[in-house]
């Protein structure tokens, strides 16, 4: 098996609330046993990845797993009888002191994360890796943050919310590629 990599592509400025410091370190300590060998990246993204999580903040989380069940039916319900079942506790306790957090999975195949994603955007300044395998999504991040800032790209923000001006020198009619 290879070794972990520890990662963290945080640059977001938020304080971490500590019962969602413990929640992820349940979550990553639970996922490794339930995936073992299959878990390949392990990240926490959106508000809680930004440490700006609020009291209606769910835990997005991204799960880069080999031998993934087909569909995301499939997908959901094995995390949630082997993963989210094995939280329950944690989960209360967070729950109880800080609002209705839910957790919100993505599950990735790594050949379906090497394609790429829309949701990589949100990921790239602010995820917080909590497992990568030999680098592998640090490896993916980069390459498109690599590529972001070849195209001059730039994050937006308007109050709370932002967008990505991907190519700002875009011409009418021209083509790119992320």
């Amino acid at each position: 098996m290879s070794q972990p990599h520890a990662a963290n592509t945080l640059q977001g400025s938020g304080t971490m609330n500590p019962r969602l410091e413990t929640l992820q370190g349940e979550l990553l300590t639970t996922c490794r046993r339930y995936y073992r060998d299959r878990l390949v990246s392990l990240a926490v993204f959106g508000s809680v990845g930004r440490g700006t999580a609020g009291p209606e903040s769910d835990l997005d989380v991204l799960l880069v797993v080999r031998d993934l069940p087909q569909g995301r039916p499939a997908r959901a319900a094995e995390f949630q009888r082997h993963v989210e079942a094995a939280l329950s506790d944690p989960l209360a306790q967070v729950r109880s002191a800080d609002g209705s957090l839910e957790i919100s999975p993505v599950f990735k195949t790594p050949a379906e994360a090497l394609r790429g994603s829309p949701l990589f955007l949100d990921m790239v300044e602010d995820a917080r890796i909590l497992f990568d395998e030999e680098g592998f999504m640090e490896g993916v991040l980069s390459r498109l943050r690599e590529r972001l800032r070849k195209l001059g790209s730039r994050r937006v923000w308007l109050g709370n919310a932002w967008y990505w001006d991907l190519k700002p020198d875009y011409r009418h009619g021209e083509v790119f590629e992320l």
